[in-house]
């Protein structure tokens, strides 16, 4: 059902750690790559990807650079690469798409991208999105272009001085802004967190190591790279007219604003002139929608929206 392999990161120096959930049949109908957020790991999306395996799906998935066991060592983890460290992540996310597509000619094939993994995505429908069957976008948000410019710029001025594996907690709080604020984002409150409302989960999240590092200057930089890219209305242009895209958040997300600035995504794409381009926002639920106490509900959704494609 589940196996893991490697592949060598565009930048240059790391072996990317990689999964591949099969049908124990070895038979299937369509395949997911999934995108990881920031600070978390693919195998966070197994009990996703058991439930599309039993539907005839493949699915698979890689630890971003920075991330989970696509580092040299731990001190790696939040840093991505010299250079353009968001267009590193965009061009290993189309390695692994074509390696696949190679091994499986002609099967339809999905993306979906969450939080960070969901910018990644706006990002890549923009350069790579053609022969794609369909994308989902979820736990997406809004900011303007020239704010998150601006951080961009704040983490390289920082870098001059500190390096760019430094770990700010003031740049931190430039990405985690006003719409957290009523939120706890230590876990020591988990009835309030930002990410579900499953306590036990998010009890787990917080004693994960590889869910509580601090982003370094290089991380940040590329966050804020690619969500000043991807919310600019003449790079969503960029994406292919016949691409089937769906885009869903809880509706307590802070990332959108509480739905706000995922209606603002939605908008953007629909004045692309994309042809088929579907919205949902799940009603009370917070970031994590895949691990939302409603999240049977969410699968059922996104396998019914994905097989209407087929």
């Amino acid at each position: 059902m589940k196996t893991t392999f490697t592949f060598p990161s565009k930048d240059g120096k790391t072996s990317i750690y990689a999964v591949k959930w099969v049908p124990e049949d070895g038979s299937f109908d369509a395949i997911l790559q999934l995108t990881h957020g920031m600070v978390e790991f693919i195998e966070r999306y197994t009990p996703f990807a058991e439930y599309l395996i039993k539907h005839r799906f493949m699915v698979v998935g890689h630890d971003h650079l920075g991330h989970g066991n696509s580092v040299l060592s731990k001190d790696d983890w939040g840093y991505f690469a010299p250079g353009d460290p968001s267009a590193l992540l965009v061009e290993d996310m189309h390695q692994l798409r074509e390696m696949i597509q190679k091994e499986n000619p002609g099967v339809p094939y999905f993306m979906l991208g969450h939080s960070m993994g969901s910018y990644l995505l706006r990002r890549y429908l923009s350069v790579h999105g053609e022969g794609l069957t369909g994308a989902i976008i979820m736990g997406t948000g809004f900011v303007d272009p020239g704010t998150a410019a601006m951080g961009a710029k704040v983490s390289s001025a920082l870098a001059l001085l500190r390096g760019w594996k430094h770990r700010s907690r003031f740049v931190s709080s430039l990405a985690f802004g006003k719409s957290y604020e009523k939120y706890d984002m230590t876990g020591k409150d988990p009835a309030r967190s930002w990410l579900t409302k499953d306590q036990e989960i998010v009890k787990w999240y917080y004693n994960e190591p590889r869910c509580t590092y601090l982003f370094t200057l290089n991380g940040y930089k590329g966050l804020f790279d690619t969500v000043s890219y991807t919310c600019r209305q003449e790079n969503v242009d960029k994406i292919p007219k016949d691409l089937p895209v769906h885009i869903v958040s809880g509706s307590e997300d802070p990332v959108g604003d509480a739905g706000a600035g995922v209606k603002k995504v939605y908008e953007m794409f629909q004045a692309s002139g994309i042809r088929d381009v579907t919205m949902k926002l799940y009603q009370g639920d917070m970031h994590e929608i895949l691990n939302e106490l409603d999240k049977e509900v969410v699968f059922s959704d996104l396998l019914q929206w994905m097989q209407q494609r087929i």
